[in-house]
C-alpha cells in the first residue's frame, strides 16, 4: 500500500471502539495535550538555559564559554525533538514550526562561509548575502537597514526571504550554525569548528564583525525563547492548541495518529534518513553543523512512542502520563496494540544501536559515506523499522474505525527514481 496518501475508510465516529470501553477519548486527548505542554515547557526551560549560556559567551568570550553554549544547545534538542510528533495533525504547530526548526539552511545568508560554498544561485540569490558582514543590503527590491540585528529583523525581513525555504534565519539551526560553523569534513569524522574568537573583542576577533555576530546569535536565541513561550501557552489550560484538540474527540484522535504516521514515515524515514543514504550527502543531516543528527532521530522516534503510550519523562526526571491511545486501541483490537507496541520498541532498539555507534566515534556523516556498508546498515535498519511501525499505525487507524488519515510521504520511499531526476 502506498502510504503517501493513506486512506482508511470507516464511519465518521470511531465506532470500532466498543460501547463498554473503559478508556475515555477525552482522557486520552487530555494526556496528549498534557504531554505536549510538558514537552514544550521543557523545551522552553532548556532554551532559557541556552540563552544564559549565549549571554555569557557574548559577555566574556572564551573556548570554555563557547563549549558551554554548544552543550546547552545539545541539551535543548532533547525535549524539543520529542515534540515534533505534534507538528503533523495540529495546524497551529505546523504553521509555527518553520521558524523554529526549519532545515536545511543556506548558511551564507547569515555569516561567512568557506570559499568552496559558492555564491548566489539561480534558486537563491541571497545564498551568500552574509547579513552579519553587511549592515545594509537590498532584499527583494527593498533597502534593508540591518544596523541593529534584532529578533524583528530576523523574523520579519530575513526568514524565508523572497519565499525561499532555505533562507532560514531563525530557530535552532541558525543558532547551531553560529555556535559550530560549517562542517567542512564531508563524510569524514568531525563537526563544525568555529573558533571562540569569532566572538572576541578588539584585535582578538577572527573573521570580522564579532560584535554583529554576537548580536545575531543573541537575537536568534531570544527569538527562539519567545517562540517557545508562545507555543507552551497554546498547550496550557485554555490555550488554543489544547482547546482545539479537545473540542472534537474524533478529530483529536485522528491528529494523534496523523502525527505518529507522518513523522514515522515520510518525514523521518524518508526525508531525514533514507534520502541522505541515497544521496550519500552529509548536507542532508538534520543537525549537520553539530553532528547531533543521531540524537535528533532518536528523540523524534521516542516522541512517537510517547504519544502512543501516553507517557513522557521530563528533563527533571518526573513523568507525565495518563490514559493512552494504546489503551484505546487495545480495547478495539488487543492484537494490533501488542503489535504496534512491539514495533515501537523495535524502532527504539534500532535507533539505540545507531546512537551508540555515533557516540563511540562512528559519526552519522561517516555512516552516510558511499560504500560504507556498516553505516548504511545502521541507518537503514532504523528506516525499515520506522516504515514497519507505520504499517502497524495503519492497522491501529483501521482498528479505531477512523474515517480518513493522510500520512506524509517521501519520494525516497514512494518514488526513489524521482530523487535523481
Amino acid at each position: 500500500m502506498n502510504l503517501k496518501s493513506l486512506a482508511i475508510l470507516g464511519t465518521t465516529a470511531l465506532t470500532a471502539i466498543p460501547a463498554w470501553a473503559a478508556t475515555s477519548k477525552t482522557d486520552v486527548l487530555t494526556t496528549y495535550a498534557d504531554i505536549a505542554h510538558a514537552g514544550y515547557e521543557d523545551s522552553l526551560t532548556s532554551a532559557k538555559a541556552l540563552q544564559s549560556a549565549v549571554d555569557a559567551l557574548i559577555a566574556e568570550p572564551s573556548a570554555q564559554a563557547l563549549q558551554a553554549a554548544r552543550q546547552a544547545w545539545l541539551e535543548a534538542r532533547v525535549p524539543y525533538q520529542q515534540t515534533e510528533v505534534y507538528r503533523f495533525g495540529n495546524a497551529i504547530v505546523d504553521d509555527w514550526e518553520g521558524k523554529v526548526n526549519a532545515w536545511p539552511l543556506d548558511e551564507g545568508l547569515i555569516d561567512y562561509v568557506d570559499p568552496t560554498y559558492g555564491g548566489a544561485t539561480e534558486e537563491n540569490e541571497y545564498a551568500a548575502l552574509n547579513v552579519i558582514a553587511n549592515p545594509t543590503f537590498t532584499l527583494s527590491g527593498e533597502e534593508i537597514d540591518a544596523t541593529d540585528i534584532t529578533p524583528e529583523l530576523l523574523e520579519g525581513a530575513l526568514h524565508e526571504a523572497d519565499e525561499v525555504e532555505s533562507n532560514v534565519a531563525t530557530g535552532y539551526h541558525a543558532v547551531e550554525f553560529l555556535l559550530w560553523g560549517q562542517d567542512l569534513n564531508g563524510t569524514d569524522y568531525g563537526a563544525g569548528n568555529r573558533p571562540w574568537t569569532d566572538y572576541a573583542t578588539g584585535d582578538d576577533c577572527t573573521n570580522g564583525n564579532c560584535d554583529r555576530r554576537g548580536d545575531y546569535l543573541k537575537a536568534a536565541t531570544d527569538l527562539l525563547v519567545s517562540d517557545l513561550e508562545w507555543m507552551t501557552a497554546q498547550w496550557a489550560e485554555g490555550g488554543e492548541a489544547r482547546s482545539t484538540v479537545l473540542s472534537d474527540e474524533d478529530a483529536g484522535i485522528s491528529a494523534m495518529l496523523t502525527g505518529m504516521g507522518s513523522l514515522s514515515y515520510g518525514e523521518q524515514a524518508g526525508e531525514r534518513m533514507k534520502l541522505g543514504v541515497m544521496l550519500n550527502d552529509p548536507e542532508e543531516e538534520h543537525d549537520c553543523f553539530s553532528d547531533n543528527t543521531f540524537n535528533s532521530h532518536f528523540y523524534d522516534a521516542m516522541g512517537v512512542r510517547n504519544v502512543y503510550l501516553g507517557s513522557y519523562t521530563r528533563i527533571d526526571g518526573t513523568v507525565v502520563s495518563g490514559a493512552s491511545l494504546s489503551e484505546l486501541v487495545a480495547e478495539a483490537d488487543p492484537a494490533v496494540d501488542e503489535e504496534l507496541k512491539a514495533k515501537l520498541d523495535a524502532t527504539m532498539i534500532e535507533m539505540s544501536e545507531m546512537k551508540t555507534a555515533a557516540e563511540a566515534g562512528f559519526s552519522y556523516d561517516m555512516m552516510l559515506a558511499r560504500g560504507n556498508d556498516a553505516g548504511e546498515a545502521l541507518i537503514m535498519g532504523a528506516v525499515n523499522a520506522l516504515v514497519d511501525q507505520t504499517a502497524s499505525i495503519e492497522r491501529a487507524v483501521s482498528a479505531l474505525g477512523a474515517n480518513q488519515i493522510d500520512f506524509e510521504g517521501s519520494d525516497s520511499l514512494d518514488n526513489p527514481d524521482a530523487v535523481f531526476q
